[in-house]
């Protein structure tokens, strides 16, 4: 396959105002199915639009596309909260049973109580942080205005972070599936990076003077 070959069929995949509930409907739902592949639709619709000309107008725009993962992402991040809120019993179990789940759970918990959520923004990076933190917040019964604000920045930090690799990737690499791939090898060392980062023991408090 050359080059214009290539070009032609990311544009192709990626081409009409379909584009835009699909990568929703992927983001939404990954919060409970972290196999979907969401994070690289939204790379690839994002190497599609650095093509844009004026000749081209099907393909994706970036504004509408991140803004369309953002939202996406915190209604996901709010819906399973909402559900693990109204868990009961049943799920308090089932996170007792699962020591990363009920770690997460405290050090969210903590993370929250002291007014910072940058756990939450690096889960969104990390492979199923997203859904683990979620449910633990709501598992946990935090309060919405401690969990939702730093779950839309995580959003927002995620869908840009995600978007911009795809622009620069079509940018300097050609809009095409070797881009694309390199941009989304590029996202998944941020997972790693973000997995690493969270599994670290916590600082212990310095003693009292």
């Amino acid at each position: 396959m050359n080059l214009l070959d290539s070009l032609g069929s990311l544009r192709s995949l990626t081409a009409g105002p379909w584009i835009y509930p699909v990568v929703a409907t992927s983001i939404l739902l990954d919060v409970f199915l972290p196999v979907l592949p969401s994070g690289f639709l939204v790379i690839t619709a994002a190497t599609a639009a650095a093509s844009a000309t004026a000749a081209t107008p099907d393909v994706p725009s970036l504004l509408p596309l991140l803004l369309c993962a953002a939202t996406a992402s915190v209604l996901g991040d709010f819906l399973a909260y909402r559900l693990a809120l109204r868990g009961g019993a049943r799920l308090d179990r089932t996170i007792a049973r699962s020591r990363r789940l009920s770690l997460a759970q405290e050090r969210l918990g903590t993370a929250l109580a002291r007014g910072g959520g940058l756990l939450v923004v690096l889960a969104r990076f990390a492979p199923a942080g997203r859904s683990v933190v979620s449910l633990g917040a709501g598992a946990a019964k935090r309060r919405v205005e401690e969990f939702l604000p730093w779950s839309a920045l995580a959003g927002v930090t995620w869908a840009s972070y995600s978007v911009g690799l795809g622009w620069l990737g079509g940018q300097w690499l050609g809009a095409t599936w070797f881009s694309a791939g390199v941009s989304t090898l590029a996202l998944f060392l941020a997972g790693g990076l973000a997995a690493y980062l969270i599994r670290r023991p916590a600082a212990a408090p310095a003693p009292a003077s």
